[in-house]
């Protein structure tokens, strides 16, 4: 493959093939508030820790830094408009839940809102905040999960059942169809069968 030099027009750019978009939830001023975000991940596994990074006008870090707790709420393709609203709006002059009629619930952190809409619901507590340049990285360990019923197979999560939102070239897209087993079809490159698969030591 031939390759090229690619610059965008402000220089250099994080280009992946597509990011997950969740809604971030945050009480500021006693009230729920729900921002858009596409730039987030899994950090850790043990102890469950992701990220989420945001611009710092964003109304919903003000709720973040203050009580140094959030939600991530995985929305599904049925909310796909009021996703995008929540991503185009401010808090500031604009009551996000009544305008999407969204269902807000809590559960063990009172300042973390839920959307009972959404698919998947984690409450985080701040462990870290990076000041990265143009976004502010909010790293949050996970202290309690909720999942929609509908969502799981045979007490799994189905990702098929999720329906989640992907995000890429200022557009959303739906998850493609599974192609192959993880730790398995890579076992096919090395014939010779043995392959050391890549695990972290036991714990002592």
């Amino acid at each position: 493959m031939e390759k090229v030099l690619y610059e965008a027009k402000g220089g250099f750019y994080p280009i992946l093939p597509a990011c997950p978009v969740v809604l971030v939830g945050s009480l500021v001023e006693s009230k729920p508030d729900f921002t858009t975000v596409a730039w987030t991940g899994v950090a850790s596994s043990v102890p469950p820790t992701i990220t989420v990074a945001l611009q710092h006008h964003r109304y919903s870090l003000k709720g973040i830094r203050k009580n140094m707790t959030f939600s991530v709420n995985i929305p599904s393709e049925e909310i796909i408009k009021e996703t995008d609203y929540c991503g185009m709006t401010t808090g500031v002059d604009t009551d996000k839940v009544k305008d999407c009629h969204f269902e807000v619930f809590y559960g063990k952190l009172p300042t973390a809102p839920y959307i009972k809409e959404c698919t998947i619901n984690h409450a985080c507590e701040v462990v870290q905040i990076l000041n990265l340049g143009s976004h502010e990285l909010v790293v949050g360990r996970i202290v309690e999960t909720y999942v929609g019923q509908d969502c799981l197979t045979d007490g799994a999560v189905d990702i098929q059942k999720l329906k989640p939102l992907t995000f890429a070239s200022r557009g959303y897209y739906a998850l493609g169809v599974r192609l192959e087993d993880a730790f398995k079809c890579g076992r096919t490159v090395n014939l010779s069968g043995n392959i050391q698969v890549n695990r972290p030591p036991p714990a002592k």
